[in-house]
């Protein structure tokens, strides 16, 4: 008996032994690129969702980066992953996307945005979807939406001037969130007798977590939240449904028309998934670009200076000073270009952008095998000492006479290749606007949190708080 038991112990040794080598040592036709495999089925996932207290590249990151060079694999959730920090490798999966590599996310990014998400949707499916977005985000509608962009800005400032302290990130998420669900929705949360936004932040707070879906943890207040507001959203597209517009309003009637054709391709859970997308990305990254553009321009005040002489002088040139923005005054807004450019390079509101090889892939000596992930890592490029000098400095003029169309290998704030966010147009007007009337009109202090800002991720641990007040000055 002892000599079986002997035998089954040191058989199972030898199997556990066999599986550990396996996960570190992946089958591969050609060379891996270096780096650990962490622990079986583990990986390294705890490692990669630890927080991030610097304002630098991620330590999971950076460590490895200077460890392993620019290209590494690990495991994270249970999938093996090969990190990219490489400008050239970037670019090349942006320019293969749908041939080579195709979009792809880990499940528990799926389960929070929902498995019928734009950005888990390939070939035709994305490109239509792509387009209705397009139809309502694209640079003809934008025009049109200007003037509202510009009301909601001078409203809420006017409001926020007669406060003692505003939280930035708050507040200017609140005045794009109702923005976007009024065009998106016709949702007003003055009217409503539910909060959907409220629904968001819970969202929002678990987004980047652990994921173990138990009560009382992060991701599970998380999948709750967009539960929440998927019930609140199918509502409304069933009391629209009973009751239609004569008129396209908003994109709820545009979504409706296109269910009811005969030969649609888009279905009620695809549509549904797509609005919350669209409500989340618009006011959520938006609102901390803005958030954090505010105290830059705070603690820069050459930068402010000639960013308010900047828009000074579009009103000056005006026939009527009070009359409202024009898109070619907008067009016209150079160094607020350079500002939106730096901040969203330092932001890095999208630490990682994945994507899944299709079939193996070689690439400056290493092969990345068929199935894999791969995550390219926009941090490691935008803080590139290589490229940018001095990278964690706050400098919008390294973008003078510099034109971004696009993502290029060293700038990809938006995504790349055919992925390309189809909102970028949108942030740019929504920041520009408010900035606008901010330098314009206003003045502000901070007056306590957000001392520790840090990115990527953009968190202000206490709060951005800023006291606005109106200048005393009119312009002449």
């Amino acid at each position: 008996m002892i000599s079986i038991g002997m035998c089954i112990g040191a058989f199972l040794v030898i199997v556990i032994i066999h599986w550990v080598y396996s996960w570190r040592n992946p089958r591969c036709n050609g060379k891996l690129p270096p780096g650990s495999m962490g622990w079986p089925l583990l990986g390294e996932t705890i490692q990669f969702f630890a927080p991030n207290t610097t304002s630098d590249i991620a330590p999971f990151v950076k460590e490895r980066m200077k460890r392993y060079g620019p290209i590494f694999r690990t495991s994270v959730v249970g999938r093996p992953v090969i990190v990219s920090t490489d400008p050239d490798l970037n670019y090349f999966i942006f320019q293969q996307e749908g041939q080579l590599f195709q979009s792809w996310y880990p499940d528990t990014f799926t389960e929070i945005f929902g498995r019928q998400n734009v950005g888990s949707l390939h070939g035709f499916m994305y490109k239509y979807l792509k387009n209705m977005v397009l139809n309502l985000f694209g640079p003809e509608s934008l025009k049109k939406m200007m003037p509202e962009v510009e009301e909601a800005a001078k409203n809420k400032l006017k409001r926020w001037s007669g406060q003692t302290s505003v939280e930035m990130k708050e507040a200017t998420a609140s005045m794009i969130f109702d923005l976007t669900a009024k065009k998106l929705i016709s949702y007003d949360s003055e009217t409503s007798s539910e909060n959907l936004r409220e629904n968001f932040v819970a969202f929002i707070q678990g987004l980047i977590s652990f994921p173990i879906d138990i009560p009382g943890t992060a991701y599970h207040k998380c999948l709750q939240g967009r539960k929440k507001a998927m019930k609140m959203l199918k509502t409304m597209l069933e009391e629209r449904r009973a009751k239609p517009r004569k008129e396209q309003t908003d994109f709820f009637d545009y979504v409706l028309e296109e269910l009811q054709r005969k030969d649609t391709i888009l279905t009620e859970a695809i549509a549904l998934d797509l609005m919350f997308v669209l409500l989340f990305a618009s006011f959520e990254t938006t609102s901390l670009a803005i958030t954090l553009a505010t105290k830059l321009l705070h603690d820069h005040p050459l930068a402010l200076k000639e960013l308010t002489e900047e828009h000074e002088a579009i009103i000056r040139s005006r026939e009527n000073p009070a009359s409202e923005l024009t898109w070619k005054e907008y067009k016209s807004m150079k160094f607020t270009f350079q500002v939106i450019n730096e901040t969203v390079r330092l932001a890095n509101i999208v630490p990682a952008i994945f994507r899944k090889t299709l079939r193996d892939i070689n690439f400056k000596g290493y092969t990345i095998p068929a199935g894999w992930a791969v995550m390219v890592c926009p941090p490691a490029v935008h803080l590139n000492p290589a490229k940018y000098q001095d990278p964690l400095d706050f400098n919008p003029w390294r973008w003078e006479g510099v034109e971004i169309n696009g993502a290029s290998r060293n700038f990809m704030a938006f995504g790349g290749g055919m992925r390309f966010c189809v909102g970028t147009d949108f942030t740019k007007v929504q920041m520009a606007v408010f900035l606008h009337s901010l330098v314009t009109k206003y003045r502000w202090e901070t007056i306590g949190g957000g001392d520790t800002v840090r990115t990527p991720g953009l968190q202000f641990p206490n709060g951005y708080h800023v006291r606005i007040s109106e200048k005393d000055e009119k312009i002449q």
